[in-house]
Parts: C-alpha cells; sequence; structure tokens
C-alpha cells in the first residue's frame, strides 16, 4: 500500500503535476491524521474499558462491604437501644418500691445496661486500599466519591461519643469499687458466676441497695442514659442514613 502511494507521488512530480502532487500531499496528510485520530480513539476505548472495569470491581466490593457496615450498625443501635431501656428500668424500679426484696431485679437490668461496650466497626478493608493506592479517583461519581472520601472524618466524630458514652458506663461501673459494693453478687444474681465463669453461687450475701438507692447512682444512671440517646439520635442515625446513601448510589454505578 505504501509502495503504491509512492508511486502516485512520483509520478506527479515527473509529470510536473505540481498542482495535483499538493492535493495529494494534502489528502495523504488528512489519511495520516485520520489514522492517529483512529488509533487514539481506539486506545482511549480500551483505556476507558480498563478503567471501568476495575471501578466494577471496586463497586462491587464496596456494595459487599457496605451491605455488612449497615448490619453491624443497625445491631449496635439494637444493642445500645437495649442498654439505656434497661436503664430507665432500674430507675422506675427503685422509684416504684425500692426495697431489698427487688434486688436480683436490679442486678439483671444492671448487667444488662453496663455489661456491653458500644463501639462501631465497619468493614474498611476494600475502602482503605482504595484511598491508599489513590484508587478512590477511579469512581467516576462524584456524589458517591465524596461521600467515601469523607467516610472516615465521619467515623471519627462517631468514636469520639462513643468514647464519651464509654466513660459515662466507667462511673456506674467505678462506683462498686468505690461502694464496695458487690459485683459477686449481682454475678449470682443474673447466673454469670456459674454460667461463664464457672464458679459456684457464694453463701455469703452482700447487698448492693444502698448504691442502688444513691443519689450518685441515680445522677450517673440519668445521664448514662441521655448520652445513649444522644448517641444513637444525633450520630449513628446520620450514620445510617449516609450508608444507605452510599449504597444507594453504588448499586446505581454497577453493572446488573
Amino acid at each position: 500500500m505504501i509502495k503504491f502511494f509512492r508511486r502516485i507521488r512520483y509520478n506527479l512530480i515527473e509529470k510536473n503535476k505540481a498542482g495535483q502532487y499538493l492535493k495529494y500531499a494534502i489528502g495523504e496528510i488528512i489519511l495520516v491524521v485520520i489514522g492517529i485520530l483512529i488509533a487514539l480513539s481506539i486506545n482511549n476505548y480500551n483505556e476507558d474499558r480498563i478503567l471501568r472495569k476495575k471501578e466494577q470491581t471496586y463497586l462491587k466490593s464496596l456494595q459487599s462491604e457496605f451491605l455488612v457496615s449497615q448490619k453491624k450498625l443497625e445491631t449496635l443501635m439494637e444493642v445500645n437501644r437495649k442498654n439505656y431501656e434497661a436503664a430507665k428500668k432500674i430507675l422506675s424500679v427503685i422509684d416504684k418500691n425500692p426495697s431489698s426484696d427487688l434486688e436480683e431485679t436490679l442486678s439483671q437490668l444492671g448487667y444488662n445496661s453496663f455489661a456491653y461496650e458500644i463501639a462501631y466497626y465497619p468493614n474498611n478493608a476494600v475502602l482503605n486500599e482504595m484511598i491508599s493506592s489513590g484508587s478512590l479517583r477511579d469512581i467516576s461519581n462524584d456524589d458517591l466519591r465524596i461521600h467515601l472520601a469523607s467516610w472516615s472524618s465521619f467515623l471519627e466524630s462517631i468514636k469520639i461519643q462513643e468514647q464519651d458514652l464509654r466513660l459515662e458506663r466507667e462511673k456506674i461501673r467505678d462506683m462498686f469499687r468505690r461502694n464496695n459494693a458487690s459485683i459477686r453478687t449481682v454475678f449470682d444474681q443474673t447466673g454469670i458466676s456459674n454460667k461463664i465463669m464457672g464458679i459456684e453461687k457464694s453463701d455469703v450475701f452482700y447487698s448492693n441497695m444502698e448504691m442502688f438507692r444513691s443519689r450518685e447512682f441515680e445522677n450517673n444512671i440519668l445521664t448514662f442514659i441521655i448520652t445513649s440517646i444522644s448517641v444513637e439520635g444525633e450520630h449513628y442515625m446520620p450514620l445510617l442514613e449516609k450508608i444507605k446513601t452510599i449504597r444507594s448510589l453504588i448499586d446505581f454505578e454497577v453493572d446488573s
């Protein structure tokens, strides 16, 4: 093919047909430019296809990751709600009948309220890998990319609130140490001593009712309740909505 065009060019030069040669030369340049543009177009198409495939791989992984993170958060919110509901029942029981025969009920409610830590640990492996490798820029949806980029800072604010809740829980636990109260009594009355620790129920009983009836205990319980409700309403609920938004954006972008 090259020889064919070269032969035409030589013939035009030999016959002194400068005008026709000029037209031919321009045409040849145009053909070269068109060829380059076609090659670039094909190359860009292949690169876009590779990037799109890479993006889809990430999106599908993120789809699974945020589904698990949502389930974890919903479970944690349920535990937190059970904690502060049990704490409210403690106050109700003491207010209605602050007698020693209700101590077993208070021990059970106290264990339900303060035995379980509240801490959210989402699945971030894929997102962290994307951020560290710079692959977050491969996400073509601007809204989704912004939500993913702000995810870590959103979680940091959650951890601060969880720390406040942890401190309120520790204040109540610390009362057992400072007031010479009996954690063993709580464990015995809730069955924890035998079921989990493998220890027989103690023959000696120490009542915690004086501590339960104290103003300090009531104040700490109330602070714990309001902190728990605040963490749920002002932090966990917005976080849940953020996860749902991210999942919705991912689902929209994932090829079916």
